[in-house]
C-alpha cells in the first residue's frame, strides 16, 4: 500500500511557518515523543525509583529498540545493540575488526567521511602503536584502493556534506575479496535509503538515531555485529553492561553473548523513550517508498533552485543511484546565505568550506514546502540580502 504522506506528516512537531530541510542534521520531533518522556521521568522513574530497570524494562531496551533499529537497515534479529555515542561505536567497530585481522596494520576510509570516524580511527592507530596506519583517499578512489595490505575498510554509506552514496554491497565484497573487514557507519543512510546489511554481507555497522529515526539531540547510537562475527568479536571497550553477568560483580571481564558485548555504559533512559516514540511512526512503513519519494523532492529542489536562483555548482550527484536523501550545493558565500534562508523560516546547514545542505525527508516534507523553499532562496539571492554582517558572523554550530 503507498504511503500517505500527509498522514506522516501530521505526526511530526514542525513549528508554523519553519520549512525544515534539516532532518538530515537533527530530525524534528514526533508529537507523541514528550508524553512517552514524560512517563518514563514520572511515572517510572518518579514512582518505580530503581525498579524501573527491571519493572519498566529499561535494561532491554537496548536490544529492544536495536531490533525495531536493525529491521530499517536490514540486520538479522538480535544484531543491533543501542547506547553510547557514535564516536564510540566507531572505536568499537574498527577496533574488533582490527582484532580479527592481526596480520594487517592498515584501516582504509576516504576523505568523504566525517571527520570524527577519521578522529577515532587515528586515537585507534596511536593506541595501538605505530604499527597502524588510518590511509585516506578520494570517494570515487575506495573500491580500486582496497588491496591486500588493508585490514579494515571504514566507510560512510552516504557522504556527510555531498550526499553521495557509495555501493555497499560491491565495495564489501571487494574488501572480503582482498581479505579485509567491512565497517560501515549508517549516520546519513539509516532511515532515509533502503539498507540490507545481511544481504551485503557487511561485518559491521554504526550509526546515530537523532538524524533521521529522531530520538533527539543526544540521541544513542546502535552497532551492528555480523551473526557470523557475533561470538568472536572481540570489545575493545570491555564495559560493566558488556560482561556475560554483569550483577555478578567479577573482578575480570568475561564478554556477553552475541551482540551483548557491544554494549559499555548505562543506557540512557530518556532517550530511549523519544526513540522507542519516534520509532512508532515507521510501522508498516517502506524504506523504498520513502527514498523514491526523496529523490523526486530532491529532483524538484534542484531544478528550481539552478532555473531560479543558481549557486555556483551542485554537489550532490545527479544520478538517482548515487545519491542518498540529501542535495548540496556550493557557494562561496554559503555561510551566510545560509543564515539568511534560516531567518527566513527556511532551515538547512552549511558545511565548511562552502556546501550549502538541505535534507529531504518526505515523511514531513513535501512538494509544496519545496517549492516555498526555492521561493526564498530565490528572492534571497535576486535581491542580495544575504551580504548582511549579521549573516556572516560565524556561531559555534553551523
Amino acid at each position: 500500500m503507498p504511503i500517505d504522506f500527509a498522514a506522516t506528516k501530521a505526526l511530526f512537531h514542525l513549528p508554523d511557518g519553519v520549512i525544515y530541510l534539516d532532518g538530515n542534521s537533527l530530525g524534528p520531533m514526533v508529537k507523541t515523543a514528550p508524553a512517552r518522556v514524560e512517563k518514563a521521568v514520572s511515572a517510572e522513574w518518579g514512582e518505580l525509583l530503581i525498579r524501573g530497570w527491571n519493572l519498566a524494562g529499561w535494561m532491554a531496551q537496548p536490544r529492544t529498540l536495536g531490533d525495531k533499529v536493525g529491521r530499517l537497515i536490514g540486520a538479522e534479529r538480535g544484531t543491533v545493540v543501542l547506547g553510547d555515542t557514535l564516536s564510540i561505536k566507531v572505536y568499537q567497530a574498527v577496533a574488533s575488526a582490527l582484532d580479527m585481522n592481526p596480520r594487517r596494520k592498515v584501516i582504509l576510509s576516504d576523505s568523504g567521511n566525517f571527520p570524527s570516524d577519521l578522529y577515532m580511527a587515528e586515537g585507534l592507530c596511536r593506541t595501538l602503536g605505530g604499527q597502524y596506519r588510518l590511509r585516506t583517499v578520494a570517494p570515487e578512489e575506495a573500491m580500486s584502493a582496497i588491496d591486500d595490505t588493508v585490514a579494515v575498510v571504514m566507510l560512510t554509506e552516504v557522504d556527510y556534506r555531498t550526499g553521495r552514496r557509495h555501493h555497499m554491497a560491491d565495495i564489501t565484497a571487494r574488501a572480503h575479496e582482498m581479505g579485509a573487514l567491512a565497517v560501515w557507519d549508517l549516520a546519513h543512510s539509516a532511515g532515509a535509503i533502503p539498507v540490507d546489511l545481511a544481504a551485503a554481507k557487511a561485518d559491521f555497522a554504526v550509526g546515530c538515531t537523532y538524524k533521521y529515526l529522531n530520538s533527539g539531540p543526544g540521541g544513542p547510537a546502535f552497532i551492528y555485529v555480523a551473526p557470523r562475527h557475533s561470538e568472536v568479536a572481540r570489545p575493545a571497550l570491555s564495559g560493566w553492561l558488556g560482561h556475560e553477568a554483569p550483577f555478578a560483580f567479577d573482578l575480570t571481564y568475561r564478554p556477553g553473548q552475541g551482540i551483548d558485548r557491544m554494549r559499555v555504559g548505562t543506557p540512557a533512559v530518556f532517550q530511549m523513550a523519544a526513540l522507542e516514540a519516534a520509532l512508532e511512526v515507521w510501522e508498516g512503513v517502506d524504506l523504498h517508498d520513502v527514498h523514491r519519494q526523496s529523490l523526486r523532492l530532491q529532483d524538484q529542489f534542484i531544478k528550481g533552485v539552478e532555473s531560479r536562483a543558481p549557486m555556483r555548482q551542485l554537489a550532490t550527484p545527479r544520478s538517482h543511484l548515487m545519491r542518498g536523501s540529501q542535495v548540496s550545493f556550493r557557494h562561496p558565500e554559503g555561510y551566510a546565505i545560509m543564515q539568511a534562508l534560516i531567518a527566513e523560516g527556511v532551515i538547512g546547514d552549511f558545511r565548511a568550506p562552502d556546501i550549502l545542505r538541505f535534507g529531504f525527508t518526505p515523511l514531513y516534507i513535501d512538494e509544496d514546502d519545496v517549492a516555498r523553499a526555492v521561493n526564498v532562496l530565490a528572492k534571497i539571492m535576486d535581491y542580495g540580502s544575504w551580504d548582511r554582517p549579521e549573516f556572516k558572523l560565524r556561531a559555534a554550530v553551523t
